[in-house]
């Protein structure tokens, strides 16, 4: 299996990181050149423990010539081409390196054009959320794309977001974590912007009142079914089709962006109604890429996930898993549970995180990257 790790720019222009890596064996290091808000530990550091990313932004320098929605710079890391540093600094040390770019998460954009946001069917914007529907949020993803990748060395790009993101995301202190049962948050996660309404092929204020109503009826009732509405089938595949029109778009905006010949990996999801980091796969989405990388955090799901994908996808479409060393529960047994991915069909591992996992869970990084090299 092929190895890739994941990390921030700060992390890999840390002092000893190119040493770290190097001993740890990854294939591939993985560098956010636009990234969400956060606050991240830096648990190498020996001068911090935390970079707090206030806003989303973007590591690369930002020239003249964007749309209407032009990134921010973050004033917390030294330099205007952090990312930038970082990649050429992995190149020097003969590691290679992937573009990780996030692309519909962006709550500063969000809160500065509530114009281009996801809004769900009572009308509440979701600022975190970029609508794929609109044409700015595509244009500006076809440049954070080109820009990111400008004038680098890299052995692949690595998509996040390239999708809708919904009612269930990481916000500031988030306090819905657990209210809303599965058939509630996706109908909340259906975005009914006028963009996404003026290509509907029913009546805009009829949709909008269908959804509400049968929220609040699941709300009422209690109703805890993944797939528990009662929309009428022909209402509910007419919405899918258009998500995934837009999520279409978007993804070619992106791909024309790139310089031909580069290897694609995109994260995803084999459900075609989940929004997020990893959003669903739409019918086309194989065609494009390279590798589609799934959600792997929970042990219990993550292998049965990708068999189900290794049935579904073409054969030339790598499947990578996606885990993490820095859960506040530890994966009991790292190394079985990659033998185990590794059976049901994944070809790669995808490693969280080479800067947050600190001293202390290091061996579980070294353990499954051990595992994976096995396999």
């Amino acid at each position: 299996m092929k190895v890739t790790g994941y990390a921030y720019p700060w992390d890999v222009l840390e002092s000893g990181f190119a040493a770290r890596v190097q001993a740890l064996g990854v294939d591939e290091v993985a560098v956010a050149l636009s990234y969400h808000s956060a606050r991240a530990a830096t648990p190498w550091s020996p001068s911090r423990t935390a970079v707090v990313a206030r806003h989303a932004a973007f590591y690369r320098p930002v020239a003249d010539g964007w749309g209407g929605l032009r990134p921010s710079t973050p004033d917390w890391v030294a330099g205007p081409d952090s990312g930038g540093d970082a990649v050429r600094l992995l190149n020097e040390a003969g590691i290679p390196a992937a573009a990780w770019i996030v692309l519909t998460h962006n709550s500063q954009l969000g809160y500065e054009h509530p114009d281009v946001v996801v809004r769900n069917c009572f009308g509440e914007s979701y600022p975190w959320a970029l609508c794929p529907s609109r044409p700015e949020v595509r244009e500006y993803a076809a440049a954070v794309v080109a820009n990111s990748v400008a004038g680098l060395e890299l052995a692949s790009v690595i998509l996040e977001a390239c999708g809708p993101l919904g009612a269930v995301h990481q916000h500031q202190h988030e306090k819905t974590d657990g209210v809303w049962a599965p058939a509630v948050a996706r109908l909340l996660s259906i975005c009914c912007c006028d963009a996404c309404a003026a290509a509907w092929d029913i009546d805009a204020e009829t949709v909008r009142a269908q959804l509400v109503e049968e929220v609040r009826r699941l709300i009422a009732t209690g109703d805890l079914g993944i797939t528990g509405d009662r929309l009428p089938p022909e209402l509910t595949q007419m919405l899918l089709r258009v998500r995934q029109r837009a999520t279409d778009d978007l993804r070619t905006a992106v791909l024309t962006a790139l310089p031909p010949g580069i290897r694609i990996v995109l994260h995803g999801a084999l459900d075609p109604w989940v929004t997020g980091a990893l959003p669903g796969l739409t019918p086309s989405a194989p065609d494009d890429v390279d590798a589609v990388v799934l959600f792997g955090w929970a042990p219990a799901t993550g292998a049965e996930a990708v068999a189900a994908a290794r049935e579904a996808l073409p054969e030339r479409v790598a499947i990578g898993s996606y885990i993490t060393a820095v859960a506040a529960a530890p994966v009991p047994d790292i190394a079985a549970y990659v033998g185990e991915l590794a059976k049901a069909g994944a070809a790669e591992l995808h490693l969280y995180h080479l800067g947050l996992a600190g001293p202390g869970r290091w061996p579980d990084l070294e353990t499954a990257t051990a595992a994976a090299h096995e396999n």
